[in-house]
């Protein structure tokens, strides 16, 4: 054995008795982590924490299957005695020999002690599907003058250190494994507990850009992509209010796409007769096309979407909007996207292709960018273009979204924010499709610049206290 992992070994076994007593010392900062977890982490998922010392972090995630490994047997032995109901093993990371499959990996504070990032990042593909979400959780390398201070003066842990990896380094080390990085950020900026100042610096201060960079932990969420590919089943939802000038157009250019597509209009109480042209399309093209059509029950464009995925068949739902401003022929864009597992939810992004003259206003242009610039921050996840119409997301990550709703509430009548803020709680992989948006041929946009913009911004301060000032 390598010498500096036994002397972790050697480390971790002699205080593996105090490690208790140093998490309560250091409440503070460990409350603070445990929080962040629960919040990325659903209360009865399956959970192996690589490192897991005396299973203390496990227990306060509540999942319903928990595995803990660690390379000091003492603390397996303590993990095992305070926590019979959970799977303790003495294991390397380098030789993990666990077959079983995890909704969760937690990497938390352990990376300095690994001798082979890379091979412990290899070895841990065993524990992922496609859906697992690895989160690792690591120390920005600044403070390493202040830890070692701390330390020196007995105020918090003694450790070894076998790495000192800054957030990119991790990034890479995980993309070389075959990982893809879905969202990373730094966090907390005083681990010492002060009364209201403490609470004010890390939710509010911490966050500020160039401030930021000063956090003393780093994390980063990914995702195993397997080399599997299965075709699926498309279903088509249209939202369609005051379109009957588009309806057969949009039949005729759909492209056909994976095992199966449908095409589902929801129809919005229009005053135009868009229903009685969907009703004769829909009769002209039935035996020929999968197609369908319903009413829609409330009001808004998210209502109709729920109401025309709550219906359809598929394993992909698309969203397409009836204005015709964007291809329909781009959808295969899309499918592809999902059929390679390049993404998990996608949207087509309109401001990266010149524009076509009247497409676009001016303002909702400026709002646009300054709406993607503010959810880039709060998320932690690059978005160009958050209101495009064209959204992707799978039907087993839509039901996954319902649960999510209780999180966020019934505050968005178009879709557009109930979709982005949720696959951002799941940690779902978000991509966007470069598309040409083309102005309108029929008909007058739904959109109020004005009300709808400050309806916008409410949702955006929402977000923020929501995801950012956690």
């Amino acid at each position: 054995m390598k010498s500096r992992k036994a002397n972790v070994i050697e480390q971790m076994d002699s205080i593996a008795g105090e490690r208790s007593k140093w998490i309560s010392r250091n409440k503070y900062y460990h409350n603070n982590l445990r929080d962040f977890l629960k919040f990325n982490i659903p209360e009865n998922s399956s959970i192996i924490e690589i490192g897991c010392g005396n299973g203390d972090l496990l227990k306060e995630l509540k999942p319903s299957k928990a595995v803990g490994i660690d390379i000091s047997e003492e603390m397996i032995k303590i993990a095992k005695q305070k926590f019979p109901g959970y799977s303790f093993y003495v294991m390397d990371a380098e030789e993990i020999s666990i077959s079983d499959k995890f909704d969760f990996v937690i990497i938390s504070d352990t990376i300095g002690y690994f001798d082979d990032v890379q091979k412990s990042f290899e070895q841990i593909r065993k524990l992922c599907t496609d859906e697992t979400r690895i989160i690792v959780t690591y120390i920005n390398f600044l403070w390493l003058p202040v830890l070692n201070l701390a330390e020196f003066f007995r105020l918090k842990m003694p450790q070894i250190r076998n790495n000192w990896l800054n957030l990119d380094d991790v990034k890479n080390l995980l993309v070389l494994s075959g990982y893809d990085v879905i969202k990373s950020g730094r966090k907390f900026l005083m681990p010492l507990y002060i009364p209201l100042i403490s609470e004010f610096m890390n939710k509010f201060i911490a966050n500020l850009p160039l401030i930021n960079r000063l956090c003393l932990n780093e994390f980063i969420i990914s995702r195993y992509i397997s080399a599997g590919r299965e075709e699926k089943k498309v279903s088509i939802v249209i939202p369609a209010r005051n379109e009957k000038g588009n309806i057969e157009t949009i039949v005729q250019r759909i492209p056909a796409m994976g095992s199966d597509t449908e095409i589902i209009f929801v129809e919005g109480n229009s005053t135009d007769d868009t229903l009685n042209e969907i009703k004769r399309v829909c009769g002209k093209y039935s035996g020929k096309l999968n197609i369908k059509y319903f009413l829609q029950d409330g009001k808004g464009k998210a209502d109709a979407v729920r109401k025309g995925f709550e219906n359809a068949g598929g394993d992909i739902f698309m969203i397409l909007d009836a204005d015709m401003t964007v291809p329909p022929e781009d959808l295969t864009k899309f499918y592809t996207a999902c059929y390679e597992k390049k993404a998990e939810y996608l949207s087509g992004s309109r401001l990266v292709y010149p524009l076509e003259k009247e497409s676009m206003r001016t303002l909702n242009i400026l709002g646009n960018k300054f709406f993607s610039i503010l959810l880039t921050w709060i998320l932690n996840q690059k978005i160009k273009d958050t209101l495009c119409g064209t959204k992707v997301i799978s039907k087993e990550n839509y039901i996954k979204l319902k649960e999510v709703k209780k999180f966020l509430g019934d505050i968005d009548p178009f879709g557009d924010f109930d979709l982005i803020l949720g696959s951002s709680k799941l940690n779902l992989k978000y991509a966007e499709i470069p598309i040409r948006y083309d102005a309108r041929v029929y008909g007058e946009t739904n959109i109020s610049r004005f009300s709808h913009g400050w309806m916008l911004l409410k949702l955006t301060l929402f977000a923020m206290f929501k995801f950012k000032f956690i």
